[in-house]
């Protein structure tokens, strides 16, 4: 067989692409031609994260998904990935920059840790009042930091209202764009998506008139809601039948009806590592839960006063009980009170109705003991 060579090499719109794959319901190799649109960022659908891609006017079906994207001398320039569902003929192709960052990750940890992120939120500064605010020069460009993520070590050094004027010595447009290969701007996020985790990149920004510079380690940061879990086992948590879970972006796109949780996930970002959001995610019918059937979908804020970290730690929580009653407090001022040798009776009887074998999955179970079932003596 004959290997393809990666091209990394400037698009410009309108080169041909051919994208090579099986056709649904077909079982020879097919060829399927389209024409470059764009290349820029967009938010790739299975994890959610906003990297570059190419975006062709061709209809790429199932079957092609996984193939390559090659040019007229049979140059890989990109791997098949996604369609758009509310357009026709049109198509993305993951780019072989981001393809080289995966497999060099890979190579070098043995696995893939991800796309790094400052965990900024930026402002386009083009309104001539707002730059002359912050006292930006006529002939300065970059854009306003509006929020920082606290875990990130940007947080660290940069401060709201601070101008992000370039990042790595490259110069921030006034639209929050820098310049790319085929001579239009992009998203500077590229440059940044593009860093190898715990990479250090120079930073240079307006602050009060003074410019100052500044040197950042990037990472992936963790996100509040987990945006896919297809490489582990969910994390669950029986007590009493209410079913406790961390909200995760899966869960979300399976329960539409969420809205309050979609949109807690997409405004919060963690303060601490390890925060997750905690939710009562079903509840099995049983004497000890009645009343609190249509408690599902709602956040847990506390259990006995404490305030709930994560999954874990409300397993903690529960089992470290030492009062009659247990009580949670959930989203919308909601409550729950259980009586606690009774919850804990009650669990085992559920899980044998269900046919649950544990009430906790085995990433909840500490290293240094063997797991453990709830039990209550007869």
């Amino acid at each position: 067989m004959n290997s393809l060579t990666l091209w990394d090499t400037p698009f410009l719109h309108g080169d041909a692409v051919s994208v090579v794959g099986y056709s649904e319901g077909g079982d020879n190799i097919s060829v399927m031609k389209g024409a470059v649109f764009s290349v820029e960022p967009i938010e790739y659908d299975h994890g959610a994260t906003t990297i570059l891609a190419i975006q062709i006017d061709a209809a790429i079906n199932p079957g092609y998904i996984g193939g390559p994207a090659v040019l007229g001398d049979l140059s890989v320039v990109g791997i098949a990935f996604q369609n758009n569902s509310y357009e026709t003929n049109i198509s993305y192709i993951i780019p072989v920059p981001v393809i080289m960052h995966f497999i060099s990750s890979v190579k070098e940890s043995g696995k893939f840790a991800g796309f790094c992120s400052m965990g900024l939120s930026c402002q386009p500064t083009e309104n001539s009042q707002l730059r002359k605010h912050f006292l930006m020069h006529p002939d300065m460009t970059g854009v306003l930091i509006t929020k920082i993520n606290p875990l990130s070590d940007a947080s660290k050094v940069l401060k709201n209202d601070d101008i992000l004027l370039s990042f790595d010595g490259v110069r921030i447009a006034n639209d929050g764009t820098v310049p790319f290969k085929n001579g239009e701007g992009i998203p500077f996020h590229h440059l940044v998506s593009m860093k190898k985790p715990n990479e250090t990149a120079v930073v240079k920004v307006l602050r009060d008139g003074e410019e100052l510079e500044f040197s950042i380690k990037l990472r992936p940061l963790q996100r509040l809601v987990p945006v896919h879990q297809c490489d582990k086992l969910p994390s669950y948590f029986i007590f009493a039948g209410l079913v406790f879970i961390p909200l995760t972006q899966p869960y979300l796109d399976e329960n539409f009806e969420a809205r309050f949780l979609s949109e807690l996930a997409l405004s919060k970002v963690p303060k601490t590592s390890g925060q997750q959001l905690v939710i009562i995610s079903q509840v099995l019918p049983d004497d000890i839960n009645t009343g609190y059937e249509k408690l599902d979908e709602m956040l847990v804020k506390k259990v006995n006063g404490v305030a709930v970290e994560n999954l874990k730690h409300l397993r903690e929580l529960v089992e470290e009980c030492d009062r009659e009653s247990i009580r949670f407090d959930l989203d919308d001022e909601r409550v729950i009170v259980l009586n606690y040798e009774m919850a804990k009776a009650a669990t085992i009887s559920i899980l044998e109705q269900h046919r649950i074998p544990y009430a906790l999955p085995s990433d909840l179970v500490d290293q240094q003991r063997a797991p453990v079932e709830l039990s209550c003596s007869s």
